[in-house]
């Protein structure tokens, strides 16, 4: 049986002293595997993605992710770089004038060259069915056609893992289809928050539920 993409073992965390959010999650997710993470408002569900990530610091437990535990910011560079995490609101994810400058700076960032950086940009957003859209102005095109850019900007890294919080929220219909039809066809494995019991049916094929601080299921 291969490793795990992720192993989170008794993961605790806090915002305040004494007010545990996360108290002692174990999580497993496997390769092509598709989870949706349930839980009510302010159940510690968009923590638990930063935490994966290494955008928080837990106060407790294990994270191991692709093989090995993960404890310091460049263990988690390692993670972000295989594990791409797309924002429940597009604008805090895109912040480049251009589109195509916003979808190349993953891939810059991981130290392709400017060509490369490009060419995987183009085929990220022809992924995403953007393709052409690389001169657009990225705060005049529509809230679906953002958030499609945002995805294309974490595709464009070759990622072996999707973390997707509340990928449809805000979405008009069209786009929301649009944008169920692009994730249902990716091969990545994914982890998926949303209140949108459509999306979860047809994206997710396990269900957690986060409850006081701890995952169900």
């Amino acid at each position: 049986m291969s490793e795990p993409l992720f192993r989170l073992e008794g993961l605790c965390f806090a915002f305040e002293a004494g007010r545990p959010v996360l108290n002692g999650v174990d999580f497993t997710l496997t390769e092509g595997e598709r989870v949706a993470l349930c839980g009510g408002n302010g159940a510690g569900k968009t923590t638990l993605l930063h935490l994966m990530v290494g955008l928080l610091v837990p106060s407790g437990g294990r994270i191991v992710a692709f093989g090995r535990e993960r404890r310091r910011e460049a263990d988690f560079r390692e993670v972000r770089a295989q594990a791409g995490l797309l924002f429940q609101d597009s604008d805090d994810q895109l912040f480049c004038p251009t589109v195509g400058e916003d979808v190349a700076f993953g891939p810059l960032n991981l130290g392709h060259g400017r060509t490369e950086a490009r060419r995987l940009a183009a085929e990220a957003l022809a992924q995403v069915g953007l393709g052409g859209f690389e001169n657009r102005i990225t705060h005049k095109l529509s809230g679906g056609q953002k958030r499609l850019v945002a995805l294309a900007s974490v595709l464009a890294m070759r990622p072996r893992v999707l973390l997707l919080d509340e990928p449809t929220n805000a979405l008009d219909r069209d786009a929301r289809a649009r944008l169920l039809a692009v994730l249902a066809g990716l091969p990545q494995a994914m982890v998926i928050i949303a209140h949108d019991e459509e999306a979860l049916a047809a994206l997710a094929r396990r269900r957690v539920t986060l409850e006081e601080g701890r995952l169900l299921g």
